[in-house]
């Protein structure tokens, strides 16, 4: 397995990219967000990589951090999430924002970005839980105390809009509970 890859930038045609090591130029594949950060042609740059072995095909992919390596690992053992959608993904949403609808479960995010459905963007947020966003430290830990979000899509459960939801939660305090806040935002939108 080709786990890093250190050698000199000798082109640049997105998504893929050709570095050169000890006169072997290998093509890797890499998100937008790698993309983005890499140095001018002629310099050198050093990538964590993941290899993949079809039988048509051995594909190497590339990324500048172990954290977008291991959401592309992660994202790619879900039932129908290839590679490329992977690629995809990582290419549309940095790993936090990933992480961060994974831990607020938000398929809103995820469906923005292209190639992804409703169906799909459930999927992943259910077999990404716990997986991806459990490490975002005090971040993960307000996001997932965050009750607003919870009362949010209780409202649209109820047949509210997202206008009337979200003038119903400006009215509510900031460390209201979920169920108390529901029943606070009723009251107010009963009004």
């Amino acid at each position: 397995m080709i786990g890093k890859l250190t050698g000199t930038l000798v082109e640049k045609n997105p998504p893929q990219i050709l570095i050169e090591c000890h006169g072997v130029g290998y093509e890797v594949d890499v998100p937008m967000s790698t993309f983005y950060h890499l140095p001018a042609h002629g310099e050198k740059v050093a990538l964590l990589t993941h290899f993949v072995v079809r039988e048509d095909a051995q594909i190497l992919y590339g990324f500048a951090t172990p954290a977008e390596r291991e959401a592309f690992r992660q994202l790619i053992k879900i039932t129908g999430v290839g590679p490329r959608t992977a690629l995809g993904i990582l290419s549309g949403m940095s790993v936090q924002d990933l992480a961060q609808a994974v831990t607020a479960q938000e398929v809103g995010r995820l469906v923005k970005v292209p190639g992804i459905g409703k169906k799909t963007a459930e999927r992943l947020l259910l077999e990404l839980k716990g997986k991806i966003g459990a490490d975002l430290g005090p971040m993960g830990a307000a996001l997932q105390g965050d009750a607003h979000g919870d009362i949010q899509q209780a409202l649209l459960a109820l047949g509210y809009n997202d206008k009337e939801a979200a003038a119903a939660l400006k009215a509510l305090p900031v460390d209201v509970g979920v169920s108390e806040g529901i029943k606070l935002a009723l009251k107010a939108l009963a009004k």
